[in-house]
C-alpha cells in the first residue's frame, strides 16, 4: 500500500506542469533565501496566498519547494557575504566566510548545498517512520490533552525564541491566543470580540496575519540599512574534492540529521537552533575544536545538514498533532488547512496518502534545490548586489496581493496592515513574533478543547489531574515556568553552601 501511494505521488509530481511548479518554486525559495532579510517564513507566507486557486497537489508541491529552497539558499549569503540569508544559516557563516576569504567560496557552497540536500533526504526517513508512531500516540489524546499540548507548544516556543527573556515570548503567545478568539466560537457559534463587524465574525484570517507579522518588519528594516557589504568572489566548485569531504564526514552528517529532526519536532524552535546544535555537537566531538571558525568544512557540513533536517522534523508534528515545529512550518500548517487537509491524529485515516505525497515532494524538492543552487550560485554575487530599495516595493506588492487573494476581500489587506504595525512594534521592543503566530494557530484548538472538556465534566478541572498524559504536560509546564523564574537556580545556590 505504501509503495502504491509513493508511486501515485511520483506520478503527480512528475507531470510536466507540476514539475515546472516544483522547479520555479524551489528557485524562488533559493533566491529569497539568498537575499538577507527575506526569511523562509515570509517566502511561504507570500506563496500561500498566491497558491490559493492552484490545484491542491500543485499548491503542496510549490509550498514544499519554496520551503526547502529558502532554508537551503541562506548558506550562499552566509558564505559570500558573512550575513546569513536566513537565520537558519547563521552557524554556516562561522566557517563558510573564512573559507571564501581563502579563495574557496565555490567549494564552500558546494559542500553546504550537498549537506543541505542530504539533511532533507535523511529527514524524509523520519517523516515516514515517526509520523505514524506519533499519530498512534496522539490518538490517545482527548480534550484535556489537546488543550495542554497547545499551551505547552506556546510556552516552549516563547521560551526558546525570546533570547533569554521568556516572559516576552509568553506574552507574545498569549496575545496570539487572544487574537484567535475573535469571531464565531466553535462550540456555540456565538460572536466574540466582533463589535458588529461582519468580516470579524468569520475570524481573523491567518495568512494576512502572517504576512503582516513577518513581512512588514523586514521591509522597513531594509530601508533603514544603508551602505553595502563586500561580497566574496566565487571560485570553482571543486566537486570531486567536495564529495570526498562530505563522504569523509558522513557520520557527522547522520548525527546532525538526528539532531535536526529532534529539534524540528519540538514546537516552535526552528531551523536555526538545529544548525547551531549540530555545529556545536561536531565541534565538541572534534579532535581539533580550535579549527572551527577558521574555515573548517566540517562546520559547514554539520550546520547545513542540521538546519535542513529540521524541515522534515518540523513537518512530523504538523501531520500527527497539528502543531508546527517551526515558524515556517506554522505557515505550512495554515496552508494545509487552506487547501482542504486536516492535520492531526485523524489525518492518516482521512488522507492516508498525504504523508507519502509530502515525503516524495520533499525528496524531489531537495534534488531540485541541489541542482538549482549550483546553477544559481554563478549569479549569486549579482543577486546579493541588488539594491533592497528596489526589491522591497516588489515584496510589498506581493504582501498585498497574497492577502487579497485569500478571500478576494480588501478587509484582509487591512488586517495585513494592522498586523504589520503590530509586527513593527514587536520588533522594536524585541518581542518574538513566532509565539504570537503559534498562538493564533493553536488558539482555536486550545479554546474548543478546554470548553468541550469542561462541559463533559460539569465544569470540573479535577479529571485533568487524573490522566497520565495530562499530568506529564502539567509537570513539564510547571518546571518550565519555575526554571524561568529562577527557582531551581536559587535552590542550587542554597545547596552549594550546605554541601561545602
Amino acid at each position: 500500500m505504501a509503495w502504491q501511494y509513493i508511486g501515485e505521488a511520483m506520478g503527480v509530481a512528475l507531470q510536466p506542469y507540476n514539475l515546472l511548479v516544483l522547479v520555479l518554486s524551489t528557485g524562488v525559495g533559493l533566491v529569497m533565501g539568498i537575499l538577507p532579510g527575506l526569511s523562509a517564513t515570509m517566502a511561504i507566507a507570500l506563496l500561500t496566498g498566491i497558491t490559493f486557486n492552484f490545484p491542491t497537489q500543485s499548491a503542496l508541491i510549490s509550498l514544499i519547494g519554496v520551503y526547502v529552497g529558502a532554508i537551503s539558499g541562506g548558506c550562499q549569503a552566509a558564505i559570500l557575504l558573512n550575513i546569513p540569508g536566513t537565520p537558519a544559516s547563521a552557524a554556516t557563516a562561522l566557517d563558510g566566510f573564512p573559507l571564501a576569504r581563502r579563495g574557496e567560496g565555490g567549494l564552500a557552497i558546494f559542500i553546504a548545498t550537498s549537506a543541505s540536500c542530504l539533511g532533507t533526504l535523511l529527514s524524509v526517513i523520519f517523516v515516514l517512520t515517526l509520523t505514524p508512531l506519533l499519530t498512534a500516540f496522539a490518538l490517545k489524546f482527548a480534550s484535556w490533552e489537546f488543550f495542554l499540548l497547545s499551551i505547552f507548544g506556546i510556552l516552549i516556543c516563547g521560551t526558546l525564541t525570546a533570547q533569554g527573556n521568556a516572559i516576552k515570548g509568553w506574552i507574545s503567545g498569549v496575545l496570539g491566543l487572544l487574537v484567535a478568539q475573535v469571531g464565531l466560537d466553535s462550540v456555540d457559534t456565538v460572536a466574540r470580540f466582533t463589535y458588529g463587524n461582519v468580516n470579524l465574525m468569520a475570524t481573523i484570517q491567518l495568512i494576512p496575519v502572517m504576512i503582516g507579522l513577518f513581512g512588514f518588519p523586514e521591509i522597513v528594516k531594509a530601508f533603514k540599512v544603508s551602505g553595502s557589504e563586500e561580497v566574496m568572489s566565487l571560485s570553482k566548485f571543486e566537486m570531486t574534492k567536495g564529495l570526498c569531504l562530505v563522504g569523509r564526514h558522513i557520520l557527522a552528517v547522520i548525527r546532525s540529521a538526528f539532531i535536526g529532526v529532534g529539534v524540528g519536532i519540538i514546537p516552535g524552535v526552528g531551523e536555526d537552533v538545529g544548525g547551531w546544535l549540530s555545529y556545536w555537537a561536531s565541534k565538541a566531538r572534534s579532535k581539533l575544536p580550535e579549527s572551527f571558525g577558521t574555515g573548517n568544512p566540517l562546520g559547514i557540513i554539520s550546520a547545513e545538514t542540521g538546519n535542513n533536517a529540521c524541515i522534515g522534523g518540523a513537518i512530523i508534528p504538523i501531520m500527527s498533532l497539528a502543531v508546527p515545529g517551526s515558524a515556517p512550518a506554522a505557515v505550512l500548517l495554515a496552508a494545509f488547512f487552506m487547501h482542504g487537509y486536516r492535520p492531526g491524529p485523524l489525518l492518516l485515516t482521512e488522507s492516508p496518502g498525504f504523508v507519502y505525497s509530502i515525503s516524495v515532494y520533499l525528496v524531489l524538492a531537495s534534488i531540485a534545490m541541489w541542482a538549482l543552487a549550483l546553477l544559481v550560485a554563478k549569479g549569486t554575487v549579482r543577486i546579493l548586489r541588488v539594491n533592497k530599495k528596489i526589491l522591497m516595493p516588489i515584496i510589498f506588492m506581493l504582501c498585498v496581493i497574497g492577502s487579497y487573494l485569500i478571500n478576494y476581500n480588501m478587509f484582509d489587506v487591512k488586517v495585513m496592515f494592522v498586523f504589520g504595525l503590530v509586527g513593527l512594534a514587536m520588533t522594536a521592543v524585541k518581542v518574538p513574533a513566532a509565539p504570537f503566530l503559534l498562538g493564533v494557530i493553536l488558539g482555536p484548538m486550545a479554546d474548543s478543547n478546554l470548553r468541550r472538556a469542561l462541559r463533559l465534566y460539569d465544569g470540573s478541572f479535577a479529571t485533568m489531574f487524573q490522566r497520565p498524559i495530562c499530568v506529564f504536560f502539567l509537570i513539564v509546564i510547571a518546571c518550565m515556568i519555575l526554571s524561568q523564574m529562577g527557582v531551581f537556580r536559587r535552590l542550587r545556590k542554597k545547596k552549594a553552601p550546605e554541601a561545602a
